[in-house]
């Protein structure tokens, strides 16, 4: 047996990214409070960069000592300060106005005649109190922690349940429905031993099952249900709890003027980005390599950022430009008129990638000129086929909404049965796809909606 060796050459095609290639395409689907946030870092760290200011400064003419200059500037933590005109759209603007649950607190106990040690060990609480309102630290760490005893700790928990919002500091969830039951005074035995035992077979809307239990009629049942289903199970929500909020900025508005519309990109929002003259300078004047390929290597990444940030704002103005264009009826009158629009339909039309397009209507708002303000991704819809002619999902959702809105809720329809209404209407759509919009919807399977 012999062994032959040939060797052979091929050519192929590769697509290599950059890492300016890669910049572009992380800015394009950033939302814009997510640039922003991107830019105020990159202010930060690129000596180079700087925010347009009002007025232009003075560059000062004497000679630095550029190597000594940016070992200082790099050691400098300063944050970037950048004003805004008046009629320019401030950022803070649109900083969440939510009280924090835990200041909220601390106001009250304030006002509250309590011993020193009492309201110290009401503070600590409240720090360890979660994003849901409930206490997350038991009483016995507590007590060991803050060298207090057990029936102490039991004292302070007391206080702090009795604030505001009802069931604040609530160690569960079956607590927390107890503690507003009797702060709101709806409960009975009944109601409580509910909370207390069967809160599962609420879930699963088991309302016979109860009723054998409790060994009374299933209705009464249900109208004690519903008394809890009144219920808060998160006393937090409504509150800043020091999680992470998203913050909604309109990349753009759109205007209507008669039967036309015209686009307002939201520049303002974003800070106007320059490369510092003194480092302009330093490329012309400073004879150290070192500090020459340093300076370039800042002043080119500073500069692909703006270019980036143009060419992400000039695609997303022409996307919107086209889907004004393919859903004019909708801009002027509404959901009804809203058409089946794909990314490959604004892709062919402005030839670009489909990628692209995805990429650029990603987290991105525009206001409208009704003063809604929508989610660019959510315009584009999957379409069914009807007997006539294309219905969009969003429209297809409102019909399965208005169906169960007007059913019979002691025999709500099964998915099963919205699908044969649609399909009647000419509407071709399975029983798996009607259950996964209804979950879309929020909207509970019939055994749940079922009343008694």
């Amino acid at each position: 047996m012999s062994l032959n060796f040939d060797l052979k050459l091929t050519m192929e095609q590769k697509l290599i990214m950059t890492m300016e290639m890669q910049l572009s395409v992380k800015l394009l689907q950033m939302s814009s409070y997510d640039l922003l946030k991107h830019i105020n870092n990159e202010l930060e760290e690129n000596i180079v960069l700087e925010a347009k200011s009002q007025e232009n400064d003075e560059v000062r003419k004497e000679e630095v000592d550029y190597s000594k200059l940016i070992k200082h500037l790099e050691n400098d933590n300063k944050t970037f300060e950048y004003g805004y005109k008046d009629e320019e759209v401030s950022p803070l603007n649109f900083v969440s106005a939510k009280k924090s649950l835990k200041d909220f607190l601390k106001e009250q106990l304030i006002e509250i005649n309590l011993e020193r040690p009492m309201i110290d060990l009401c503070r600590y609480m409240v720090e360890c109190i979660d994003e849901r309102g409930y206490l997350d630290t038991s009483l016995e760490q507590i007590a060991k922690i803050k060298k207090q005893s057990l029936e102490y700790c039991e004292k302070a928990l007391e206080v702090i349940q009795d604030l505001e919002p009802v069931g604040v500091g609530a160690r569960d969830l079956k607590e927390c429905l107890k503690i507003q039951l009797k702060r709101k005074k709806l409960g009975n035995s009944y109601i409580y031993e509910i909370v207390n035992e069967y809160l599962e077979l609420v879930s699963k809307n088991k309302y016979n099952d109860i009723a054998k239990k409790l060994k009374i009629d299933s209705k009464t049942v249900q109208d004690y249900v519903d008394i809890i289903k009144t219920l808060e199970p998160k006393p937090a929500r409504g509150y800043f709890t020091g999680e992470e909020i998203s913050y909604i900025i309109p990349d753009a508005t759109i205007r209507r003027i008669e039967d036309d519309f015209i686009i307002i990109m939201n520049d303002s929002i974003l800070p106007k980005l320059n490369v510092n003259t003194v480092y302009k300078e330093i490329l012309n004047n400073s004879e150290e390599k070192e500090v020459v390929d340093y300076v370039k290597g800042k002043m080119n990444k500073a500069m692909f950022l703006i270019k980036s940030i143009d060419e992400r704002r000039n695609t997303l103005y022409k996307v919107i430009e086209e889907i004004i264009s393919l859903q004019k009826l909708y801009f002027m009158y509404g959901e009804d008129y809203l058409k089946p629009m794909t990314i490959k339909n604004i892709a062919d039309n402005i030839n670009f990638h489909e990628s692209t397009i995805s990429r650029a209507i990603k987290d991105k708002y525009i206001a409208l000129h009704t003063g809604r303000v929508i989610k660019i991704k959510d315009m584009f819809t999957n379409s069914l086929n009807t007997m006539n002619d294309d219905i969009s999902t969003n429209n297809i959702k409102k019909k399965i909404k208005e169906i169960i809105d007007g059913e019979n809720k002691k025999k709500p329809f099964s998915d099963s049965a919205i699908c044969n209404m649609l399909n009647n209407e000419g509407i071709m759509i399975s029983r798996r796809t009607v259950a996964k919009y209804r979950e879309q919807l929020g909207i509970f399977s019939s055994s749940q909606r079922k009343r008694l």
